[in-house]
Parts: C-alpha cells; structure tokens; sequence
C-alpha cells in the first residue's frame, strides 16, 4: 500500500485552518473552514476534531486564528488576549494533554519573541504551529517503525476507537505499524470495536482502514471477549490521550475492558503515542481528570432516542487502564517496556 490515500485530518493553507468534520464520517467527507475562537472551541469540544496529537496541533492552530483577531492592538493587550484565548482553548478536553501541552508551548513561542510587532509575533506563531504538525508526521513515521514488527504474516489485530490519521498526522498512532507493516507486504487481519457511544471505532478506523485497503472486520463492543476467545485476536493495539508517570494509560472509555480480556486471554495489549502524550506531573491514573460528557451521547442512536425520557446517564469519554494491564508502550524512541516509571526516564519520556 502507500500512504497517499490517507487523509491529512487538519492543514494550515494561507493563513486558513481547515479540518475535517469528522461528526459527519463515513457518510459525509466535508472539510470547514474554522475562522472564530468560539468554532475552534466548539469544533474540539463537540469532536468535530479529535484525538490526543490532532487536537494539539488544532489547538496551535487554533491559537493562530485567535491572534488574528487581536494583530491591530498593541503589544501588551495583543498577548493578553491571546493568553485568554489560550486558557478559553484549553478547556475543551480536559483529558488529552497534548492540547494545554501545545498551547503552552505557542504561549512560550510569544514570550520568547524579542520583537514587540505583533505582526511579526504572529509569523512566530504560524511557524511553531507548522513545527509542531511537522513534528508529529514524524512522531507517528518512527512510532510506525518500531511498532511494525509486532504485526506478523496472517495475525489478527484489535484496536479501539480511533488512534489513526483521523487522531494524529497521516499514519496516526495505533494505526502506524499496521500501515508501515502492510506497506512491506505483511498481511494480517485488523477487527474495530464500533467504540459506543460515539462509534469512533465504526465510523471512522473501519473507513480510514477500508479506504487505505487493509483487511478490517467490524465487530460490536460485545463481541470482543468472543472474538478473542475464538483465538482470532493475537495483539492489541490501542493509542491513548495521557500516560501517567507511572504508566497508568487514559484511553476512550472502554479500553480498560478490552485490557481485562486481553489479559485474562494471554493477548499482548500494546498502547501507541508519541512522547508528547506522556504526563510527568501526573503522578498515577487516579490523577487524571476524567471529561464527563452529554448525556445525549448515550440516550441516542443519531437522531433516534433509544433511552427512557429523563433516565440518569452515566457517561464518561475516558477510563483509565492500569500499568499491570499494559504489555509496553510503542513510542517514537522505542517500545517502552516495565517497569515503566523506570524505563520511561531511561529513554527521556519523562
């Protein structure tokens, strides 16, 4: 295969931030133009972007457009605002680090800037947005490179939800050694849990998968402990929104489950990002924020309720998996395997 027919899931064109909505995948391929810090906000919030590594670059992006809006005031009320926008941003996702990682570092970029033209403040800014797209392209290659050998001739493979190039920069993260594998030639069979409630895992990794033309089976959420009972499953591979210095993994909600039976089955669970996911301030999984969403998301099957009016919903859009339950971490400097809070220092993680 090659990489062509993968889709680049944001860009940055003349000083213009599009994405693709992915609330409209696989039925709709739609790119919008995000032009407000209000549509920014809202197209992080409501997932019209998303993923721990796409949501960072949106959000330096995103920041870029804010500055826009404040490039005529002088220098000090320039910054100012672009501090409040920054905050305003961060918020979206509370979960995925990458995001308030990427904005400090644009926050950084300006204080770090000898020049007080806020145009030329600005042209900062673009660049170290473009730095940080770049640098996750290449974050994903060398995840890809390290991870390919763990795919052997006629496995099969589980992912949950989306860690593709719908999530990150072209090859994505869990998706990375599955299309660096098939692009030598491997063949092995990839099955996508439809990840309710939003049906990331049905809606998007089995299109992105179909369209760059790899074997991919969709099964229910339901399904995973049979499928791998029938020993159809041989590797796990799922990606992450934060790792905690002790190796505790915050994940869409359901990857804990997917753990427990991987163990209990003797199935090898792998969890790919890059480093810049990792959260040495946070010190296990019990400190992770956990984003608690809608209650729509669960009464509702696209426009149909299938729920009792007014029923209490439970509905958070992460769970936290236990370092025990993880078998190693596929980085762009290697796979790190436990003990984790050692080995994570050792390669310069942490």
């Amino acid at each position: 295969m090659t990489f062509d027919s993968l889709p680049d899931t944001l860009r940055w064109e003349n000083n213009r931030f599009f994405i693709i909505d992915q609330t409209v995948l696989p039925e709709n391929f739609i790119e919008i133009e995000l032009q407000t810090r209000d549509e920014i906000y809202a197209a992080i919030r409501h997932l019209k972007v998303r993923g721990a590594p796409a949501i960072g670059i949106a959000g330096a992006y995103g920041l870029c457009v804010c500055a826009q809006a404040h490039i005529d005031k002088p220098y000090s009320a320039f910054v100012s605002e672009v501090q409040q926008d920054a905050h305003y941003l961060s918020s979206a996702r509370p979960t995925a680090v990458n995001l308030c990682w990427a904005i400090k570092r644009m926050i950084r970029k300006i204080h770090s800037s000898r020049s007080k033209d806020t145009a030329k403040v600005y042209e900062s800014m673009v660049n170290e947005a473009s730095k940080i797209h770049k640098e996750d392209l290449a974050l994903c290659e060398a995840i890809g490179r390290h991870g390919k050998n763990l795919i052997t001739k006629g496995c099969g493979i589980l992912t949950h939800c989306n860690a593709g190039s719908l999530a990150a920069s072209k090859l994505g993260t869990a998706t990375a050694p599955m299309y660096m594998a098939a692009a030598e030639g491997v063949s092995f069979r990839v099955y996508t849990d439809e990840t309710r409630p939003l049906c990331q895992g049905s809606r998007l990794t089995a299109w992105e998968l179909q369209r760059a033309g790899l074997d991919v089976t969709l099964i229910c959420d339901d399904m995973a402990a049979s499928t791998m009972s029938k020993g159809l499953i041989n590797l796990v591979i799922v990606g992450t929104d934060r790792v905690a210095a002790n190796g505790d993994v915050a994940n869409k909600i359901g990857t804990l489950g997917v753990a427990i039976m991987a163990k209990f089955y003797g199935i090898p669970f792998y969890v790919a990002c890059p480093s810049t996911t990792f959260d040495p301030a946070t010190e296990t999984g019990k400190d992770i924020v956990i984003e608690q969403r809608e209650a729509s998301e669960v009464c509702h099957f696209g426009d149909k309720r299938t729920a009792p009016e007014n029923i209490k919903v439970l509905n958070p859009a992460f769970d936290i998996t236990p370092k025990e339950l993880v078998t190693g971490i596929i980085t762009e400097k290697g796979i790190i395997m436990p003990p984790y809070d050692k080995n994570l220092k050792q390669l310069g993680v942490k």
